[in-house]
């Protein structure tokens, strides 16, 4: 009986490959579907031809400026800005083995925030290739001050120790960034938009500046992809099995920085999309760090654009930032997660 038994592990195995292909497809679609939506939906609606004509023919029949000039920027935005926050949230679950961690909750994002306004503010910077780099230094520096915060004292780090930390330093941050751009009418008025996480009123030129970031970025998640389930053990059992638990976490850091520093730059602080996209994703593939990572770029683009049409269409003839309209899911999200974390005793 265990001989032909045998068989069924490797069929079993072979089975939910293809069940993680064909899903990978399936998110693939859904992406192409919001693409779609997001070229179409807006307070100017736009047929599916007339975007067909903007894109391929560059037909200026109609409305297809509306299209070529304001929403093939905006998507393109949002699905580099979208890939960016999946990507880094799945990296810094995955190396800090804390299901609540995001880059809005840790407060990375605040201080990628603080950074670019000090430097408009102070520096008078204006060009995202310019105050793109504090960006990724306020990234970093928010990072290893929520872990130094969270690990201070006897007891070790927890995840919920961790959240208090970054919820304190993002507020913290948040204000004094607040503080800035009220003290500086010009400031206020460059960054008000950017500030709520509004993916309009950028050019192609924003999404091709933080792009190769993104890339680099994702180059990186690639390499620690391999190693990520054995740091999901614990620190001995990795280097047991020979992983590199310091190297890939400082790979996952600096890649985390680079993700996170992008999108914050391209889009502003656009929260909880990193917090959602995991467990989602891991709902439907399991605890493979290697397939989550896989799927987070792909839903983390889809669900930023959705925010984004979503928030065009539900106050007309107005429109909501996406960043605003990701925070009216994540933070609840937020809440059932931490609930379900201390019912489990952790």
């Amino acid at each position: 009986m265990s001989v032909a038994a045998a068989p069924a592990a490797p069929r079993g195995l072979a089975t939910t490959q293809r069940r993680r292909q064909l899903a990978w497809l399936g998110a693939l679609g859904a992406l192409l579907v919001v693409c779609v939506l997001s070229l179409c939906v807006g307070t100017e609606s736009v047929s599916p031809a007339t975007v067909f004509r903007a894109l391929f023919e560059g037909s200026d029949r109609g409305n297809a400026w509306i299209v070529r000039d304001l929403r093939v920027p905006r998507t393109v935005l949002g699905l580099t800005v979208g890939a960016a926050l999946g990507l880094s949230g799945a990296l810094i679950q995955a190396v800090s083995r804390n299901p609540l961690a995001d880059t809005q909750v840790l407060g990375i994002n605040a201080g990628a925030g603080l950074a670019v306004v000090a430097a408009i503010a102070f520096l008078g910077l204006h060009g995202i290739w310019t105050y793109l780099w504090f960006a990724f230094a306020g990234a970093a520096a928010a990072m290893v001050l929520v872990q130094v915060v969270g690990s201070a004292g006897r007891s070790p780090a927890t995840p919920v120790r961790l959240l208090l930390a970054g919820v304190a330093i993002g507020a913290v941050m948040d204000g004094i960034s607040f503080t800035i751009r009220i003290g500086s009418p010009r400031t206020f008025d460059s960054t008000r938009f950017w500030e709520a996480g509004a993916l309009d009123e950028r050019s192609l030129s924003v999404a091709a500046t933080v792009a190769p970031f993104v890339l680099v970025g994702a180059l990186l998640a690639l390499l620690v992809s391999r190693n990520l389930n054995a740091v999901a053990l614990g620190d001995d059992l990795a280097t047991s099995v020979g992983g590199n638990p310091l190297r890939t976490q400082l790979v996952s850091f600096l890649a985390v920085t680079l993700l996170a520093g992008a999108a914050v730059a391209g889009a502003g602080p656009i929260g909880f999309v990193g917090l959602m996209v995991p467990h989602a994703v891991r709902w439907v593939v399991g605890p493979d760090w290697r397939w989550i990572l896989a799927f987070s770029p792909v839903v983390g683009a889809t669900i930023l654009l959705l925010a984004d049409v979503l928030g065009r269409v539900v106050v007309p003839p107005a429109e909501l930032p996406a960043g605003i309209v990701t925070a009216f899911v994540g933070a609840p999200l937020l809440i059932w997660l931490i609930r379900r974390d201390r019912g489990a005793g952790a």
